[in-house]
């Protein structure tokens, strides 16, 4: 697999536009949530087009690997269509990472959106097509029944708003980041902000889709995994040498990843204190994004810029190129 020669960003969305919705992952628990899902698309001002089989079922996939593999391809050729959404996470991306064409994202750039399980395409977009892509909600699982007020203010400030860059990250609750226990007070680091969801990351080590972590920010959150798994896939990108990589780390939501009940454990801070803190990178944590609610949407593959002392990230640069 050739790594993408060039950066690739997207025209920026204006409300009226249409947008595929793609089912990439883990199955929608019924028909009625795709139509609630393309309906709460809607509500942001967008026109809608649902992949033909958003709702099918093979199992616990949205269908079989070659058909969320060429809808997701489609979505991207489709003339009509400027953005590609994903309807849901759970699993499934990781099975198609070598069914896509890649070239066909290259050759027609779309403002992407999701998380969690779909951490495996944002990645593998940057890195093959070289497609900067938004770590965002998903109708599915974050805008049906409700979409707090909060997350969908960051989204549509992502999606359609103009902004003068550098621009500051800020928690949409209004909480400070903050440096976790035992690491150093001081510091700064640049670079492309990497990663996602921990476990989709750690899925893909060894392979021709693993995380690019040399000179990038690595941002990392989770959800319903106990901490003694967290510290296994930290491990995991330690050994490899993910962490010696990069020139920062942001912690962003754990949610639901507590111990199992009555059995001892470490806690999150404690395990990165042991096994990512040594690594020497400056790291902020108490980022309000991931599976938390209100969660904030982050552009990947973009340059960003981060400050221990002053508690501070900021986006360099436009993740659009118009």
């Amino acid at each position: 697999m050739k790594p993408a020669a060039r950066r690739l960003k997207p025209r920026r969305l204006h409300r009226g536009d249409a947008v595929s919705l793609v089912a990439p992952s883990g199955a929608a628990s019924s028909p009625d949530k795709v139509k609630a899902s393309i309906q709460a698309l809607e509500a942001l001002g967008l026109h809608v087009k649902a992949s033909p089989h958003c709702a099918d079922a093979y199992g616990y996939l949205a269908g079989s690997d070659d058909v969320r593999a060429r809808e997701l391809e489609q979505a991207f050729l489709d003339p009509d269509t400027e953005a590609v959404v994903c309807l849901k996470g759970g699993y499934g991306t990781p099975r198609i990472l070598d069914r896509i064409d890649y070239s066909i994202i290259a050759d027609h750039p779309k403002v992407f959106v999701g998380y969690s399980d779909i951490t495996a395409l944002h990645t593998a977009f940057r890195q093959f097509a070289g497609l900067v892509t938004l770590h965002g909600p998903m109708p599915s699982s974050d805008m049906v029944p409700e979409f707090d007020p909060q997350s969908r203010a960051s989204l549509e400030a992502a999606l359609f708003q103009s902004r003068a860059f550098p621009a500051p990250v800020l928690n949409p609750s209004g909480n400070a980041i903050r440096v976790p226990p035992r690491a150093s007070a001081s510091g700064s680091a640049e670079g492309e902000l990497v990663g996602g969801n921990l476990s989709l990351i750690a899925a893909t080590l060894g392979t021709a889709w693993e995380l690019d972590t040399e000179g990038k920010i690595i941002f990392l959150e989770d959800i319903d995994e106990t901490p003694y798994r967290i510290d296994r896939m930290l491990n995991q990108l330690r050994l490899a040498g993910k962490f010696e990589a990069c020139s920062g780390i942001i912690v962003g939501s754990w949610t639901r990843c507590e111990p199992q009940g009555g059995k001892p454990s470490l806690t999150i801070d404690e395990i990165f204190g042991d096994l990512v803190i040594p690594c020497g990178k400056p790291i902020l944590s108490g980022l309000e994004a991931g599976h938390g609610s209100p969660a904030l949407s982050l552009a990947l593959g973009v340059r960003y810029s981060m400050d221990v002392g002053t508690l501070s990230v900021d986006m360099l640069e436009s993740p659009y190129a118009d």
